[in-house]
C-alpha cells in the first residue's frame, strides 16, 4: 500500500470564505500515483472545516448566513472563550460544517457523485492557513 501526504496552504484574506480545493486536490491524488484507495482532506486549524457539496454561489452565501444565525461574531462578548481573541463563533460555526472530508478513488479518480466538488470553508482568516491531503491506497 503507497501512502501521500502534501499541506496545501491558503492565504485567506477575509473573516469567512468557502473555497473550491477539488483541482487542487486532484492535482496531489496525480502526484500520488494512486488509483484505488481514499483520500482525507481536513483543515490543520481548529477554526476551519472541510466539507463537500454544490459549487454553487448561491448556496454558499445561504450558507455563510445561516452559520452567521446559528454563531454570530458579535458581540464578542456574548462568549466565554474570547479571552485575547475574537474567534468564539469561528470554533462553532467549524462544529456545526465538520472537520473533514474522506473521498474514494477509484481507477485514479476522486470518486464523486455528479455535483459534488470539495471546499475548504475559513471561519476566523486574514492569515496563512493548511488543509492536509493524505491519500493511502494502492
Amino acid at each position: 500500500m503507497k501512502s501521500y501526504r502534501k499541506e496545501l496552504v491558503f492565504d485567506v484574506p477575509t473573516r469567512r470564505a468557502f473555497i473550491n480545493i477539488t483541482p487542487r486536490v486532484e492535482q496531489c491524488l496525480a502526484e500520488s500515483g494512486i488509483k484505488e484507495g481514499i483520500a482525507l482532506v481536513n483543515p490543520m486549524h481548529i477554526t476551519a472545516s472541510v466539507f463537500i457539496n454544490d459549487d454553487e454561489f448561491g448556496l454558499h452565501q445561504d450558507y455563510d448566513e445561516w452559520l452567521e444565525r446559528l454563531a454570530p461574531h458579535e458581540p464578542v462578548s456574548q462568549y466565554r472563550h474570547n479571552v485575547g481573541e475574537d474567534n468564539a463563533d469561528a470554533h462553532m460555526k467549524r462544529q456545526v460544517m465538520g472537520r473533514e472530508a474522506v473521498v474514494a478513488v477509484t481507477d485514479g479518480r476522486l470518486d464523486f457523485g455528479t455535483w459534488e466538488r470539495i471546499f475548504y470553508g475559513e471561519f476566523d482568516g486574514r492569515r496563512k492557513k493548511r488543509v492536509l491531503v493524505k491519500i493511502i491506497g494502492e
